[in-house]
Order: C-alpha cells, then structure tokens, then sequence
C-alpha cells in the first residue's frame, strides 16, 4: 500500500505540473506543440514541476486527515492555504477558481465549512472533485458506503455544494477505493460502477442529475471516441477526461501526458489523471526524473509517508 499511496501523492503534483504552463491552452495547439515532459512559465510563469491549487489542496486535505476526519480543521487549513500559501509549491497562491475563493471568503469570516461551498447550477467546477485523493484512501476501511458518501459530501461542501459537485467526487472516491485493492482497471472500474449504481437506487437522488453522469456510471467511458471527451473545467467532463485517459493508456507516463495533451482545463484533468494513475501504477512506476524535479519533492514524500502511517491508525470516526 505505502508504493500506492506515495505513487499517488506524486502522482497529483507531477500530473497538475505538467499542465500547470499550458493551461487553457486548445487540443488543436498541443497537438502541434505536446507537452512530453515538466516545463515552465507559459501561462503561470511559474518554473517547472510548480503544482497548482489542486495539489496543494490534496495536500491540505491529507494533512488535515492525518489528525483524523475533523470539517473545520480541513476548511480551516484551505484558508490557510488561500491566506498564506500554506502547501503552496512557492508558499504563494497563483491560481485559484472562483468558487472556491468565494467558498474560503465565508468560511474565514465563520460560516460553517458544510454551507460555505457554492450551491448554484453553475458553480459545478471541478474545484471539489480535484482534491478527493487522500478522503479515498482514509476511507478505505470504512465498509458502509452511506457514511463514505456523507464523509465525500461534506468534504466537497467546503467549497462545492451543488449535488452534481458532489456526486462527481463520491463516483472518483469510489473508483480509488476500488483502485486499491484490484490490480486490474476494467474490473476496478465496473466495481465502481455496480457499488454506486446500486447506492444510487437506494437513495432519493435527482434522477436528472445522475443521468448527466451516464457515460461514467452506465457506459465505458473508456469506449467514447477522444473527439467526445471535453477537458474543461466542469466537474463532469473532467472526471470523465481523467478516467477515459487512465482507462485508455498502458502507464503512468502515457496517462498523465494524454491527459494534459486533451488542452483545457489540463493542470486538473492532469492532476485527477494523475492520483489515480499514481495509485494504480504506484512509485515505483513513475519517472525518477520527474519526482526529482517537482516542486518540494522531499515535503511530498515525507507527506505520503505521514499519511501512511495516520491511516493506518485512525479511521474515520
């Protein structure tokens, strides 16, 4: 588990890299210009293997979790991070959407962290579902996929409230989990599948709202033609970028590289590619070269090994 887990951890910060300088850049253009490794400045300027947001909140959240599932204590630590730069790859925020900062806006002036998040139709970006990673793994034992979903639900409210947010990130929880413990990625997929298919059908869910998760939860997403995979900024579309890129490589490498490759939104089609990837694959499968040159590489390493050991010791309460 500690190859699975650490493969993750620098699998997030190496996938969000990667895109970090060239985000909003259009698939036409990366198909003439591919990224093939860790660059710099383009749209951040920021030096290569800088990470965005979505890793230094992953990170925020592992290091809140470590202490045990406490809401406030997270939240908390996300203002920190908006406030200070705390987790930050330069100790400074470069990048960060609009509905999270409004969300981190009321939760350092006390509103409660499980209302802070937005809740309108359009405030469904893909600011909650980037940084899932570590609930996955702290909830791994944990059997009852009822209390997995609340535990999803109210880490996503920090920032992301609407249901659509929510399930996005309740479907990844559930294919990392998956991840975990099955080796192959077909068979973790349609666990995922059958686990929240069935969880759907008991709960008085939005049927509409599911239904814009079809192509994830009752299709293989991996069998949709790339001209159909969208890689911008909706939750939606970039939980079904990052599973068809996993689905459809052979590697680490090839994953995170074609996931950055679709354009868009790439720094987090790249980072929610990359957890999984890191996870599936593990550490020892991810480019030496590329750990060695991401941005506090040792901070990452010493996280994961932290974390490791706190999940092994806590569950959720």
């Amino acid at each position: 588990m500690q190859q699975q887990i650490t493969g993750a951890f620098y699998g997030i910060a190496i996938g969000d890299a990667l895109g970090v300088p060239v985000e909003f850049k259009t698939r036409s253009y990366l198909s003439e210009n591919p990224i093939t490794t860790l660059t710099g400045y383009g749209c951040w300027n920021q030096p290569p293997g800088t990470f965005s947001d979505d890793s230094s909140l992953t990170f925020c959240t592992a290091e809140s979790l470590i202490a045990g599932y406490n809401l406030q204590n997270m939240a908390q630590s996300f203002v920190r991070w908006s406030s200070e730069g705390y987790w930050g790859a330069h100790n400074e925020v470069f990048d960060i959407g609009h509905t999270t900062r409004r969300a981190l806006l009321r939760v350092g002036s006390g509103t409660s962290p499980l209302v802070s998040g937005g809740f309108e139709e359009f405030e469904n970006g893909n600011g909650s579902l980037m940084r899932m990673m570590p609930l996955a793994l702290f909830l791994t034992s944990e059997n009852d996929i009822h209390i997995r979903y609340q535990i999803v639900r109210e880490v996503s409210c920090i920032t992301h409230q609407h249901f659509r947010s929510v399930l996005g990130c309740f479907i990844y929880v559930e294919f990392l989990r998956a991840l975990l413990s099955l080796k192959d990625l077909r068979e973790a997929y349609l666990q995922m599948q059958r686990g929240v298919n069935a969880y759907l059908g008991t709960q008085p869910f939005n049927p509409t709202e599911i239904k814009l998760y079809e192509r994830v939860l009752q299709q293989n997403i991996a069998a949709v033609p790339e001209q159909q995979i969208i890689s911008s900024g909706y939750v939606v579309y970039t939980l079904e970028s990052a599973l068809w890129c996993l689905l459809n490589t052979p590697d680490y490498p090839t994953c995170v590289l074609t996931a950055v490759n679709l354009g868009g939104d790439t720094d987090t089609t790249g980072a929610v590619a990359g957890a999984a990837a890191g996870l599936h694959y593990g550490y020892d499968q991810l480019p030496a070269q590329w750990i060695s040159q991401v941005v506090k590489s040792a901070e990452i390493g010493n996280l994961a090994k932290r974390f490791m050991a706190a999940i092994n010791t806590t569950s959720p309460q």
